[in-house]
């Protein structure tokens, strides 16, 4: 006989945090969002943790290259999505590595024999401002010069000059021996009021450069998510199809942790792709898992070795898996079970498994109820995909700025191989995402900064400075729906933010 749950099942919507006593010492400026990315044992450190309490979601409309970067630089970690090959996605990967790591290796590089024109069309590809001149146009040539923007004039000059002719020549450049440190490096950078630093081997071969504007990035983000080698921390998507062939090309471009994408992850598919990856990799490559509902979900997939765990089935603004199949819960709910299974476990194993709330987030007061209510950080899809930096572009609908946003289970995506039953031709073909638009909200930093700060008052005003502090303080209220009304602006006659009357 079915089982009976004969309780409603409740959204973040529907709770408010009831304020505790705040003493004077609890203040914005003191809190810590700092949260584990990946599971850890009973007295020691996660070897991976989050600066703040949020990751962009798998999806082709949210985590490209461009978000990734961003997201580490203010503390969180995006994940590159699979729904492409695994060529691309590595290479993907491999950007963002590329893009932070104090010592940068050159993607722009030519010959003196080429031309203006060679290196108007090479700025243009890459965006970047400063190209390597090696003798044979390689990254690792031997250096024989540079090229910035001040080394030439497009107005004054033919598009056909050689750089040879208005390149700054090595005889002129301040460089430094491979090997030299990354602080030892930036001291030359200041002293000598540099923009860049070629770095060089014994044999005059260029080995990376050293920008200033790297260390100036690092003092405007504090918050920085890097790895031992001062590189951008990424994750990536992998399904329980092809993992065999994703996994080691994510993992060679420096993928530092994977997350199996699928709208129900209470599933031997799951348990076997992690159990190939522990086989080949051990512990060393780190693999969420999900998504569950509930504490059985959670304890399969734990048991199973993920190293962190997501909750949310139907909860997303663009997914239809609930009206589709009729399965899914309210993300409330599903989270505060599966967060006492996971307390549950910790106390009897000491191994604390972190809990992704991925879903069902509408505004930001939404974050704070999910870790009040356990979970160690969010996922968001819908809210970073209205930024500058999500990969889609902007166009104007009815007069007003929206960016393009498609579910991952959408028949735009194309991406049936995350819902697969099983191997073969065997597959669904019908959708669980819709396509849509988002309004555009301008650029990542501006906006994930206003959200923090949120998260901040509001833990204060629990009496809490850390994220455990508030799990362990918080007081949860269920509202009723006019109780809901009451909480936003009601009768009253708003002006709009020009001053006229709506």
């Amino acid at each position: 006989m079915a089982i009976y749950i004969n309780e409603p099942a409740h959204t973040f919507n529907e709770y408010l945090l009831i304020p505790g006593y705040t003493p004077t010492s609890c203040v914005p400026d003191k809190v810590s969002l700092k949260t584990p990315l990946v599971k850890f044992k009973k007295g020691e450190e996660p070897e991976i943790s989050l600066n703040i309490p949020m990751v962009s979601a798998i999806m082709q409309a949210v985590s490209g290259e461009e978000m990734a970067i961003e997201l580490a630089k203010n503390g969180g970690i995006s994940f590159i999505y699979g729904s492409q090959t695994a060529e691309d996605e590595a290479a993907m990967i491999a950007k963002v590595k590329a893009k932070k790591a104090g010592f940068v290796f050159s993607d722009s590089n030519l010959s003196p024999e080429n031309t203006l024109a060679d290196i108007l069309a090479l700025k243009a590809k890459t965006g970047h401002s400063t190209v390597a001149i090696t003798e044979d146009g390689t990254s690792n040539g031997k250096l024989v010069g540079i090229v910035s923007s001040r080394d030439y004039r497009v107005s004054r000059m033919n598009p056909n000059e050689k750089i040879a002719n208005f390149m700054t020549p090595l005889a002129k450049l301040i460089t430094a021996k491979y090997g030299i440190t990354l602080s030892e490096a930036n001291d030359i950078i200041w002293e000598n009021k540099l923009n860049s630093l070629p770095v060089v081997h014994e044999d005059g071969k260029l080995h990376a450069f050293v920008f200033r504007k790297d260390y100036d990035s690092h003092k405007e983000n504090p918050n920085e998510l890097l790895d031992d080698q001062k590189r951008f921390i990424v994750g990536a998507g992998i399904n329980s199809r092809d993992y065999a062939e994703r996994v080691p090309k994510l993992v060679d471009a420096g993928a530092d942790v994977l997350c199996i994408d699928s709208s129900e992850g209470y599933s031997e598919w799951q348990k076997i792709t992690i159990e190939w990856i522990r086989k080949h990799y051990g512990d060393k490559v780190k693999v969420g898992a999900g998504n569950v509902v509930d504490r059985e979900g959670f304890l399969f997939l734990a048991k199973a070795g993920a190293d962190f765990i997501k909750v949310g089935i139907g909860g997303g603004s663009i997914c239809i898996t609930r009206e589709t199949k009729g399965i899914g819960r309210g993300q409330a709910t599903a989270l505060i079970e599966v967060c006492q299974a996971r307390d549950e476990y910790y106390e009897e194993t000491g191994i604390y498994v972190p809990v992704c709330s991925d879903g069902g987030i509408v505004y930001d007061h939404h974050i704070t109820l999910a870790l009040a209510m356990g979970a160690d950080f969010v996922m968001l899809g819908r809210y970073f995909a209205r930024f500058d930096e999500s990969p889609t572009p902007k166009r104007t609908i009815n007069g007003s700025i929206v960016k393009e946003y498609w579910g991952e289970g959408s028949n735009r995506a194309r991406n049936w191989a995350r819902y697969d039953l099983g191997v073969g031709e065997q597959k669904l073909h019908f959708e669980e995402g819709v396509d849509s638009y988002v309004p555009y909200a301008g650029p990542l930093k501006e906006n994930v900064d206003k959200t923090i700060a949120k998260i901040k008052a509001t833990m204060c005003n629990c009496g809490a400075i850390t994220i455990p502090e508030l799990q362990d303080k918080a007081k949860l209220t269920l509202v009723s729906a006019t109780s809901i009304v009451e909480g936003g602006a009601h009768d009253v006659i708003r002006k709009e933010k020009d001053g006229s009357d709506r």
